[in-house]
């Protein structure tokens, strides 16, 4: 197991829709546990494929540690391919985000607090799971990483341009960064 780098917000490939995965392989096994790796070693709580530069529909999360704070019900590390999520439930509800891929970077955003997914998991055993607090949260925001959408894609112009100089810092290599990252050169499959 390694760690990966992060391919930062600047990248091309972040705003591409990530193919489906269609067979299990040990290359897949292996990209599951190096983002495993890459995600903790960074101290996230979710990472997508694209944002290690690999445009797979996949993601890992663990939002356990949110979730123990909020006095939600913990889930552990999840692993899920080709994710879909079939319905959104209750009220939108904003709360700060941040990404890996936009370190130093935090905004309001506006999602439903409830949501139902269907993925594989890592064993290409068919799941579905209701869930709903950072979990749901987190969920929707690496879905949209597989779709090249960015939580700053959810805020106003306005708002977009207010971070357009910390992500000019981000961009000249000025933000410090605790975790490998690699701005504007990630693999496109």
């Amino acid at each position: 197991m390694s760690v990966l780098p992060i391919v930062t917000y600047d990248d091309e490939i972040l705003h591409q829709e990530a193919n489906p995965i269609e067979k299990d392989s040990e290359e897949l096994q292996q990209l599951i546990d190096d983002m495993f790796d890459s995600m903790y070693n960074s101290e996230g709580v979710g990472l997508a494929g694209p944002q290690v530069g690999e445009l797979k529909r996949l993601f890992v999360v663990d939002a356990d540690p949110m979730s123990e704070e909020a006095e939600e019900p913990k889930h552990g590390p999840l692993v899920m391919i080709n994710p879909e999520i079939i319905e959104k439930k209750g009220q939108e509800v904003e709360m700060n985000e941040g990404c890996l891929s936009i370190p130093g970077i935090n905004a309001p955003v506006s999602r439903p607090e409830t949501i139902v997914v269907k993925y594989l998991d890592r064993r290409f055993e068919p799941r579905q799971l209701e869930v709903g607090g950072w979990l749901a949260r987190i969920v929707q925001h690496e879905t949209d990483h597989l779709d090249g959408i960015l939580f700053l894609d959810h805020l106003s112009l306005f708002k977009r341009k207010l971070l357009s100089s910390k992500l000019k810092d981000i961009d000249a290599g000025v933000v410090e960064i605790d975790y490998p990252t690699e701005p504007k050169k990630a693999k496109a499959g």
